[in-house]
């Protein structure tokens, strides 16, 4: 089975971030607060990437499933990837949007409204587009959210955080210890595998970093996804080969089956085509056995979002 653990949909572009809103300008463009950037490859008038855009993209490579994932960046979308998963059960899960900073959150959480049908929940903490850029003094390891990590391991749903950059504020590897330890029911994925770059790699204080967040995976109740690997490398070109570098890095670190294979679509699709990120995906996990590299690509996100 092949999942795509990182994946996105949206029928537009109506964000948040630290730099301001937004806003999809049509042909793959929006704008951030005054800067205008390429999102998605240019392929309709609107900048928009809707759940059978991405059933599409699934058929087309040959992947099995995606997990949904939301964020500030893109805007919170809880009713519409609830209705797409809805429509294809058995090819889209889903994690639901949460500010738990904001006033009514655990009001929010406590009504249910974003439950139904949802696998987990996604924190995108990053500074430049996500909570952390939204809630300049957010801490993960404050107590006032040890409610929401409770009710998520109450209820077997999973946790998704995008951590940042390597070094930034959102960064907090020791926080997240502390709450897989006191949550040890609570299973917890760390996005884009901690974010490796070429400057951090460069930086031996950095990379020291990103190893110690790395090094999270070696507890029980903590995985990583390798969305958006060869976007950190993009000037290297197809077939991205630091990419790879740094997955077996990760991979010898803490094991194959705590690492599951991701994309991070449709933002990717601007540096290849969803059949080469899946090409890259076997040729970046051929060092491994047939077992692992099973597990790498789609039986460590079965065991995490959809637990027997």
């Amino acid at each position: 089975m092949l999942i795509d653990a990182h994946a996105h949909i949206f029928t537009r572009i109506h964000g948040q971030t630290g730099a301001g809103p937004t806003r999809g300008l049509g042909y793959g463009r929006i704008r951030i607060g005054r800067e205008v950037l390429r999102a998605i490859p240019p392929s309709g008038a609107r900048t928009a990437f809707t759940a059978e855009t991405l059933i599409a993209h699934l058929d087309w490579a040959g992947v099995d499933a995606a997990v949904l994932l939301q964020g500030p960046y893109y805007g919170a979308c809880n009713q519409y990837a609830l209705e797409a998963m809805q429509r294809y059960p058995d090819r889209l899960w889903g994690a639901a949007y949460l500010d738990p900073w904001a006033p009514d959150a655990a009001s929010l959480f406590a009504r249910g409204s974003i439950l139904p049908a949802f696998r987990a929940v996604k924190l995108e903490c990053s500074e430049p587009t996500g909570l952390f850029g939204l809630h300049p003094e957010a801490d993960l390891g404050a107590t006032a959210l040890d409610w929401l990590w409770h009710e998520l391991a109450a209820q077997g749903l999973a946790l998704v955080l995008d951590l940042g950059a390597v070094g930034s504020r959102s960064y907090q590897t020791d926080a997240v210890r502390g709450i897989a330890l006191r949550h040890p029911g609570l299973r917890i994925v760390v996005a884009h595998l901690g974010q490796p770059t070429p400057r951090a790699e460069a930086d031996p204080a950095l990379w020291t970093l990103w190893r110690a967040q790395i090094d999270l995976g070696l507890l029980p109740n903590i995985w990583f996804d390798c969305a958006a690997l060869p976007a950190y490398v993009a000037a290297e070109g197809y077939p991205f080969p630091s990419a790879g570098r740094y997955l077996r890095v990760a991979i010898e670190q803490i094991g194959a089956h705590k690492v599951m294979w991701g994309t991070d679509l449709p933002g990717m699709l601007v540096h290849a085509t969803y059949p080469q990120l899946v090409q890259l995906a076997h040729e970046h996990t051929c060092f491994l056995s047939v077992s692992d590299r099973a597990r790498v690509l789609g039986e460590n996100a079965l065991a995490v979002f959809a637990p027997a």
